[in-house]
Parts: structure tokens; C-alpha cells; sequence
């Protein structure tokens, strides 16, 4: 009989932890080594030196987005499926823009999750039939910025190069409350609080592309 594959669950529901949990352990090609509640609790698990063959991976944390640990988790070498409520196409192509391995609907069979386990832990992919569908016709885009006119790139780049939004306006002879209204546009479509997080974005966006 191969090993069992170790998988951990982060998610800071208990009652989806004991159902997950429940259906995963009746499995003997599967194991649960570990359930997390939370983002921290992943990151003292993985400080601690352990890992596993997938992860289970709860969106929206009480104390992070889910997509800013899938890159931690990769480098442990950790497949990583969303298990998430979102089912916009929006969330989807950043979940893939993220590096997830698969992605599973909450309200979906325990059969799919399962399955869903198996097949990243053999190497492939695995997302819903209908996200397959919309990646096979080019509808996902992978970057959140594709949703960005031609000149909020425009003041995306400057954002990113570190300039304030006088000398954006200077740049692009805008007035600075111009500037102001679209980087406020941009931060909207894009979920972002703060011109950081936009330069931050901006530069994985390169780094992906590089």
C-alpha cells in the first residue's frame, strides 16, 4: 500500500474543518496532518519545519487573504486548492494569477474535493468544468490589471516607479485632481486600499511577465 498524501486545511470555520476533515480521514490513500485556523497558525506550522503534499487553502482568512500564502506554501513544495465561497470570474484569475494548483467551490460534493486533491498531487490541475471551459476560450485573463484603461496603466507604471501624483500630473499634463479621481478608479477595480498595494501589484504583474 503507497503512503497516505498528507494534506493540511486552513480554514478558520470549525464545523467545514470537522466535515472536511471527516470525509478526508475516511480515505486510505489520504491523510489530515494538520487543520489551521488561520494565517499565523500556517506560518508557525511551516516555521516549525513540516509539510505536506497539498494544502486546502480558505480565501479569506481572519488575519490574511488566503492568495498571499500560496506562493509560502509552493516553496515547500506544497500543492495548494483554493476551497473558497468565490466563484467570480474576477477571484478565479487571481487565484490562478496566484499559482494555485486547483480550485474547489464550497458548495461542492466531497467527491470533487477529493478528486480535486488527488489529481494536484499527481501533478495536474484542477478547476471547476466551467473555469476549464472559460481558460480553454481565453475569457480568464491572468492579470488583475487587465481590467485598467490604457492611461490608469499609464498612471499604474508612474505609481510604481514611485512618483507622487504632482509629478504624475506633471508627467502626463493632468491636474493632480485628475490624477487623484483615476488612481482612485484604479484602486476600486483592482480591491486595493492604498498606492502601495498598487505599485506592489504592479511589479509582480513584471516579475510574472519576466
Amino acid at each position: 500500500m503507497p503512503t497516505p498524501l498528507n494534506i493540511i486545511l486552513i480554514d478558520d470555520h470549525p464545523l467545514l474543518r470537522m466535515g472536511v476533515a471527516g470525509y478526508i480521514e475516511q480515505e486510505p490513500d489520504l491523510t489530515l496532518t494538520a487543520q489551521l485556523a488561520n494565517a499565523a497558525e500556517l506560518r508557525a506550522w511551516m516555521a516549525a519545519g513540516n509539510t505536506a503534499d497539498a494544502a486546502l487553502l480558505d480565501r479569506s482568512l481572519p488575519d490574511a487573504d488566503g492568495l498571499d500564502l500560496v506562493s509560502d506554501l509552493r516553496d515547500l513544495g506544497i500543492k495548494v486548492i483554493m476551497l473558497t465561497i468565490a466563484d467570480s470570474d474576477e477571484e478565479i484569475s487571481e487565484a490562478i494569477s496566484s499559482g494555485v494548483d486547483g480550485y474547489v467551490i464550497k458548495s461542492s460534493e466531497p467527491d470533487q474535493v477529493l478528486a480535486a486533491i488527488r489529481s494536484v498531487c499527481d501533478g495536474q490541475s484542477s478547476f471547476p468544468l466551467n473555469i476549464m471551459q472559460k481558460m480553454a476560450r481565453g475569457e480568464l485573463n491572468n492579470s488583475a490589471l487587465s481590467a485598467l484603461t490604457a492611461r490608469e496603466m499609464e498612471i499604474v507604471n508612474h505609481v510604481k516607479e514611485g512618483l507622487s501624483n504632482k509629478a504624475i500630473a506633471y508627467q502626463m499634463t493632468l491636474s493632480e485632481n485628475t490624477v487623484r479621481n483615476h488612481l482612485r478608479n484604479i484602486m476600486e477595480k483592482l480591491g486595493l486600499r492604498n498606492r502601495v498595494q498598487v505599485a506592489t501589484l504592479a511589479l509582480k504583474e513584471d516579475h510574472k511577465r519576466h
